[in-house]
């Protein structure tokens, strides 16, 4: 590499951790040990960044609600914990794929391995976000560990061009690393086991944080009913059925094998079946009424 590094000794995520400072000298209990009270950390930095981490997730709702798109961009790790958010949304919350979206600075190749100079390009991300036709109605959710990579402020750089929304999550304070994003969530980890290494505490407080915006933002658009999967579509395998057909029990009262053929005659959908036995409606009309309050159980069932 020609060009000549900038120094990141003073961020958070890149400091000397005095705690673990022997662990190569640590038998492996006292070395699990040591992982665990550290990761036992992250919670109170999970806590002290609620508040941003809610304002964030009322921007994602927003621009969904006006039928936009949400896309997190990362590299390395926090590329692939955001991949790894995106793709479960389709088969928990039966979100068309498009909805959510992963743009992983070294594209598929980085997804099973480690593609290490893709990172420093600052405008490959928007190149790829104007690829998939990134609009105002859509939002870029950044996520850069240490807060410092070109891949993502690139991307968000291009998103505010577009007139689309911004978040950026971070695991460092902000005055070791600005950004300029609508709303900057700095989950401050603290330093690593490792040094340097953000697969650890700073990669679980993303992956906590990441499962915090996709399932608050799809039960605020009617994907949960109560604490329920409700928007799961059961077709797509047995373990589903099964599912479908426990939480149609809870909803309905009805006995295993009832659910089950509520949910045949429902083509595998829970809230359909649901309204069905609620309004003894045939699956057309169950599935009509849920189109008229917006797909949402709790308003079809008022």
């Amino acid at each position: 590499m020609s060009q000549v590094p900038t120094s990141r000794g003073h961020l958070a995520t890149e400091s000397h951790n005095e705690r673990s400072a022997r662990f190569d000298t640590l038998s492996i209990t006292d070395a699990v040990e040591l992982m665990q009270r550290e990761d036992e950390r992250i919670h109170a930095a999970l806590a002290a960044a609620r508040a941003d981490l809610a304002r964030a997730i009322e921007l994602v709702v927003a621009r969904l609600r006006a039928g936009g798109r949400l896309f997190y961009v990362g590299a390395g790790t926090s590329g692939r914990l955001g991949l790894l958010d995106a793709v479960e949304c389709p088969p928990t919350f039966q979100s068309d794929p498009s909805l959510v979206q992963a743009v992983l600075a070294g594209g598929a190749a980085a997804v099973t391995g480690a593609v290490e100079g893709a990172e420093d390009s600052a405008t490959a991300a928007g190149e790829e976000l104007a690829r998939r036709g990134l609009c105002e109605r859509d939002i870029v959710f950044g996520i850069a560990a240490g807060g410092t990579t070109p891949f993502v402020h690139g991307a968000l750089d291009f998103a505010r061009s577009r007139g689309a929304a911004t978040v950026f999550l971070a695991c460092v304070p902000r005055e070791q690393a600005p950004d300029r994003a609508d709303v900057s969530v700095r989950i401050v980890s603290g330093p690593e086991v490792i040094s340097g290494s953000t697969r650890l505490k700073a990669g679980t407080v993303t992956k906590l944080a990441l499962n915090t915006v996709t399932t608050v933002a799809m039960a605020q658009l009617g994907k949960v009913h109560g604490n329920l999967m409700v928007d799961v579509d059961t077709s797509k395998n047995v373990k589903l059925v099964e599912r479908g057909a426990r939480i149609v029990s809870v909803l309905t009262g009805v006995g295993r094998d009832e659910a089950l053929a509520l949910l045949a005659a429902a083509g595998g959908q829970v809230k359909v079946a649901v309204v069905m036995h609620h309004k003894r409606l045939s699956c057309e009309q169950a599935r009509e009424d849920l189109v008229r309050c917006g797909g949402i159980l709790r308003r079809a069932l008022a």
